[in-house]
């Protein structure tokens, strides 16, 4: 966050490989998109309004797809493109894209604010990119079968909205399980997290499955028990006083050395 006069500018930078974050081969269009709201989804999570972004661009192998999916990712959300930089490389292809945003609401939501008594919170099912994934990479073209995997949401009215009723927020990239474990270690709880009450896109039998995958971006949250929230979301668990985990799930101490979702190394 930077201050800038009477406003609070969020900037945020994610940055993806082919073969890691997205599929080799996938349609350029697709990643465009993602790579457009993976960055908004930051700034959701922070309650900011998006201004603009800029683009790091790899030439790849199809690169007017690629255009025309950024073309169609900032219609959709509304965004302008700044500016940015291309280059040429050999082997994987890798992209990064700098996301700003105007802070709609003081302070602006952290991960690290969760305090005991809070409510745990999420905006909507996880999963539905694991299934979108393996479809891709089973050689099936189902658009709406892989579209949370292609073509994820930015939830950006929905963090403006929720942003002043929270203690803390962010973003589900790497799995409800792990990004609740560093949710409670930035603040200072241990999170106790109710599995049967996360809703998941997938069938019951991979639920677990579910907790671990990222690329969902859902808005993860915390905000005090009573807090009547302007959206309708799904309760998930409590914050507790700090205990030797960051979280409990249905009662079983977890951390992330437990394989809790995608680690970035």
């Amino acid at each position: 966050m930077l201050d800038l006069g009477g406003e609070a500018l969020v900037l945020t930078h994610d940055m993806m490989a082919e073969g890691v974050h997205f599929l080799p081969g996938q349609d350029p269009a697709d990643v465009a998109w993602k790579l457009v709201a993976c960055n908004l989804s930051d700034l959701a999570s922070k309650g900011a309004q998006p201004l603009g972004v800029l683009l790091g661009y790899m030439f790849g192998q199809d690169d007017a797809r690629f255009v025309a999916g950024l073309g169609e990712a900032l219609a959709h959300f509304g965004v302008p493109l700044l500016g940015g930089d291309t280059i040429s490389g050999t082997g994987p292809q890798a992209l990064g894209l700098t996301a700003i945003g105007r802070a709609t609401c003081r302070p602006v939501p952290s991960r690290g604010g969760a305090q005991p008594g809070d409510a745990l919170w999420i905006t909507g099912a996880v999963g539905g990119a694991m299934l979108g994934c393996e479809a891709l990479k089973a050689g099936k073209a189902d658009a709406e079968a892989t579209r949370a995997y292609r073509r994820p949401e930015a939830l950006v009215a929905e963090g403006q909205a929720l942003a002043p009723y929270v203690s803390a927020m962010m973003d589900v990239s790497d799995g409800v399980l792990l990004d609740a474990a560093r949710m409670a270690r930035a603040s200072g709880v241990t999170f106790a997290l109710d599995s049967a009450a996360v809703p998941i896109a997938t069938h019951e039998t991979r639920r677990g499955d579910a907790l671990r995958w990222g690329d969902d971006y859902q808005l993860l949250f915390t905000a005090p028990a009573d807090a009547a929230l302007p959206i309708a979301c799904h309760k998930i668990g409590e914050a507790l006083p700090q205990g030797s985990s960051p979280l409990l799930l249905d009662g079983l101490p977890l951390s992330e050395a437990d394989g809790l979702g995608y680690e970035h190394r």
